[in-house]
């Protein structure tokens, strides 16, 4: 049976009773892949949502582009954007930018996700990369910043590498759809990227991640097939052996001979 397409209101039924799968996925390929393995919410880049062939892939994702505030600038852009990601399919859209442009978003009904915690663009606040939230005033500083999301209208908030005490207490004080990113299991969807889970990465590797399958692995076996591919056929190039017969076109005999009287004529 075809799955439905969540929508906010669904997801604000959910809050509190389970906790939905999110992947943060680069392709179609892998939207597809979260489609059929039954993941509830993906985070996407904005062009791949823009893909016609995204819904095909993937229809019954609730999908949410997300782009650092700096590549989109004021909140006047950031509410075209918005309006651009609506109408091409987006289920809601993510910002880290202030309240005020969450606000500008929420008025005009668009559902935004914003963030807590570690905010990696505005890490430099908080210490760098490293939890946010281990000392009573710095959490009690996270749960404000919830409280000025809801406020601003925002739906649901990324939790990013806070305590896990802090952020089970915090999802269950606020009416935002809680996704925990490193931040437990107490909150209302769990938060990874594909490319962590697929051991696609080979920079450093989150704390809270976890590693299902070595893609860097096979991309490196791939990459060595490549190679090797490119090597035989320059090899072949060089003895002759291809192209092959079944590689060209050949002229018809007679065609050939009246070619070849006249040739040298031209």
């Amino acid at each position: 049976m075809a799955r439905t397409r969540p929508t906010v209101h669904d997801l604000r039924a959910i809050k509190g009773k389970r906790q939905l799968t999110m992947l943060r996925v680069m392709t179609l390929e892998e939207a597809e892949a979260a489609e059929r393995a039954g993941i509830d919410i993906v985070s996407i880049p904005p062009d791949l949502l823009l893909d016609p062939r995204y819904r095909d892939a993937a229809p019954s994702l609730f999908s949410m582009p997300g782009e650092n505030f700096f590549e989109i600038g004021t909140a006047d852009d950031f509410v075209r954007w918005a309006f651009r990601m609506v109408k091409a399919g987006a289920d809601a859209v993510y910002c880290s930018a202030s309240y005020a442009t969450v606000k500008r978003m929420a008025d005009e009904a668009v559902p935004v996700i914003g963030h807590v915690g570690l905010i990696p663009s505005r890490r430099t606040w908080t210490g760098g990369w490293r939890a946010v939230g281990k000392t009573a005033e710095s959490a009690l500083e996270i749960l404000r910043a919830v409280r000025q999301l809801e406020a601003a209208g925002a739906f649901g908030a990324e939790i990013e590498v806070v305590p896990v005490e802090v952020a089970e207490a915090i999802s269950a004080r606020t009416s935002l759809f809680m996704i925990s990113m490193g931040a437990g299991s107490g909150c209302d969807a769990q938060y990874l990227f594909a490319e962590d889970v697929l051991g696609a990465n080979r920079g450093h590797m989150p704390r809270h991640s976890k590693v299902y399958r070595n893609f860097a692995a096979e991309y490196d076996r791939l990459q060595q097939e490549r190679i090797s591919a490119f090597r035989e056929f320059a090899a072949d190039v060089e003895t002759h052996a291809f192209p092959e017969h079944r590689h060209i076109v050949r002229m018809p005999p007679a065609e050939l001979a009246k070619f070849m009287a006249e040739v040298d004529r031209e």
